[in-house]
């Protein structure tokens, strides 16, 4: 390995996976990668670990030693960042990479959707947020985590979808053929069953409802279809509020985002583009900036 050699890493590090994206410094991509959860908010050891590991397996993609680690300029967008408490945290991580630059989850799925451009997103997926990026300037929505907020998102779905079971079981609400999914998902057949394994689970776990519920909806569900309309009455109004005075790019992007946005109001649908790149591109795209700034 030439000591001359550039490689610039970009991560993306969400509750559910971490993405890895590396490139050499002639543009080249040389492997691609996903580890495990990577939110330092819910777990900031693991996510350390998936970064290191996702990092380790495009070194192996790559045939490059593990010791390239050393060598690796990393931009990494997480969830849960926005927090400053666990922002620092990171920052202050004795990392294995020549440099780090730490930023969100959001900024990075932004310069990935707009290819460094100036633009807006909404991320819908386990968690919802939401950012629009013009002349250097942040304006952030949501991504308060999933006990405070992330509604539209898949843990937001699956959480609202098991509280409304619950209610019906419970003979507080109307029952439809939902509920019967989520007993059978679970292998329960009563509340009280149902409440014992759901208690005390995290995003993830709940986000693994969302599918039985656009099942639902594709079979006009009462029930699911309320839960996907209020989910997508407020995407709705966060696009409007990222592109209120002002004209920019706007892209939905996130894995449930192709499932919700034919319940986004019209005017909404009419304004989003596709993202051009993705959010792991965007981060390789802020590691390469930084580091043309630090020798000029």
């Amino acid at each position: 390995m030439s000591q001359q050699a550039q490689y610039y890493i970009g991560i993306d590090g969400g509750g559910t996976k971490c993405k890895a994206l590396l490139k050499d410094s002639c543009g080249h991509i040389l492997g691609e990668a996903i580890a495990g959860s990577a939110n330092p908010a819910s777990n900031l050891e693991l996510a350390k670990e998936s970064i290191v590991e996702a990092a380790q397996l495009t070194l192996q993609q790559a045939n490059l030693p593990r010791s390239t680690i050393k060598s690796l300029h990393a931009g990494i967008g997480l969830a849960g960042v926005n927090l400053p408490k666990t922002r620092l945290k990171m920052e202050h991580w004795s990392h294995p990479f020549a440099s780090m630059l730490i930023t969100t989850d959001l900024h990075i799925a932004c310069l990935g959707a707009h290819n460094g451009a100036d633009g807006a997103i909404i991320i819908s997926g386990t968690g919802s947020s939401a950012v629009a990026v013009k002349n250097n300037q942040h304006f952030e929505i949501g991504g308060h985590g999933f006990t405070a907020g992330d509604k539209g998102s898949g843990a937001w779905i699956g959480l609202t979808a098991v509280r409304a079971s619950l209610e019906a079981m419970d003979g507080l609400a109307p029952t439809s053929n939902l509920v019967d999914s989520i007993k059978d998902y679970l292998k329960c057949s009563t509340a009280i069953e149902v409440a014992e394994i759901v208690n005390g689970c995290g995003a993830t776990f709940y986000a693994g409802f969302a599918p039985l519920v656009f099942e639902a909806v594709r079979q006009q569900d009462p029930i699911a279809l309320d839960i996907v309309l209020n989910g997508a009455d407020y995407l709705s109004r966060i696009a409007r509020r990222l592109l209120s005075n002002q004209s920019m790019r706007l892209s939905l992007i996130g894995g449930l985002a192709s499932q919700i946005t034919p319940w986004l109001d019209d005017d909404v649908k009419e304004q989003l583009s596709p993202p051009l790149c993705s959010p792991d591109f965007g981060a390789v795209l802020l590691i390469e900036q930084q580091q043309l700034l630090s020798v000029s």
